[in-house]
């Protein structure tokens, strides 16, 4: 493959968020080719691929051996990860996963592992990295505008009224699956820390029903990081106004934000006063910051130097999402060198 082919991708999963990704490569990554949509459910995947030119499989474990591809996109429920993540690598493709990496930190370290032996990529979905006004909040930091960060902040709030079914949600999906972008968030902008302890509250404020199953719908997280800094990372699954992302950085030298439910600058003046346009679906209010992360992918794969989340990183942000199970189990503060090996 030379430098200037465009690198041919499959995406495993065609469900909400694999929809997204095919769409965005096929349409709006010029440095990629979708090759093939794979899926159990192969009208799903012949549905997804026929408009986009690709092809529709539905054994990724055949597809993952072809010789006309060079990477795959994992889009499938984490908990299927690590079986297509280290398949991939050990058949020298190059691997996007969406976080989390894999729900389990031994299943991560394999991953890991994997890739590193066979020298192919692996980066993780943390799109809020390319997301533009959290670009320009650690440019912020970089450049020292920021000064020594001291208290950060980070928050996930899903849109509501929460339209799932508590009993098929798995206990610890608020930190494993949502919060997984808030902590990973926070170490991108305390750049050269790490998290040393982890303080979690959670509770069913939403469906209190579902407390006594375990199912958690809201939760305040502190962090402590070995440069001295304190951070939150806050989440809930029903914000009545639409999906919600924020970033904060206090130092001091200064403060930087990012992040707004607005799609977009336009303030609308009328009849019932000022309003402005939100949006209810990540795939909209984060669009740009999707695409630029899979362009990230082909454009590392094809020998740039881009700081991408690794699967390092991946690891990084899944040991705090466990200590922050293990603080709401034990009802303490709990060290990550607990949890971390």
């Amino acid at each position: 493959m030379s430098l200037a082919s465009p690198v041919r991708l499959a995406l495993i999963g065609a469900g909400r968020i694999g929809t997204h990704h095919a769409r965005a490569i096929a349409l709006d990554v010029p440095t990629a080719q979708l090759v093939a949509v794979v899926d159990p459910r192969e009208q799903a995947a012949q549905a997804l691929a026929q408009p986009l030119g690709a092809r529709a499989e539905s054994d990724a474990t055949a597809l993952i051996d072809s010789e006309d591809i060079d990477g795959v996109v994992i889009t499938t429920p984490a908990a299927l990860h690590r079986d297509l993540i280290v398949a991939a690598a050990q058949a020298g493709k190059h691997v996007f996963t969406e976080k989390p990496i894999t729900t389990e930190l031994d299943e991560a370290h394999e991953c890991v592992e994997a890739a590193r032996q066979a020298g192919v990529v692996l980066q993780v979905g943390f799109n809020r990295r390319f997301a533009p006004g959290f670009i320009a909040a650690r440019q912020a930091v970089d450049d020292g505008r920021v000064g020594t960060p001291q208290l950060l902040r980070s928050l996930t709030r899903d849109p509501g009224p929460y339209s799932g079914d508590p009993a098929r949600t798995p206990a610890w999906t608020i930190f494993l699956e949502t919060l997984i972008h808030d902590f990973d968030t926070l170490r991108w902008l305390n750049p050269g820390a790490e998290v040393t302890e982890v303080t979690a509250h959670a509770d069913a404020l939403i469906r209190p029903q579902a407390r006594e199953s375990g199912f958690l719908d809201t939760s305040v997280v502190t962090l402590r990081f070995d440069n001295g800094a304190f951070a939150t990372a806050e989440a809930s699954f029903s914000a009545t106004y639409g999906y919600d992302v924020r970033g904060e950085v206090f130092g001091d030298g200064g403060m930087a934000t990012a992040g707004s439910p607005r799609t977009s600058d336009m303030d609308y003046y009328g009849p019932a006063g000022v309003s402005y346009d939100t949006s209810r679906a990540d795939t909209d209010l984060l669009h740009s910051a999707y695409v630029g992360e899979l362009s990230a992918f082909t454009q590392v794969i094809n020998g740039a130097e881009l700081p991408v989340p690794t699967g390092a990183d991946g690891v990084k942000a899944l040991q705090i999402a466990h200590a922050a199970i293990r603080s709401i189990q034990d009802n303490r503060t709990v060290a990550i060198k607990e949890i971390a090996r």
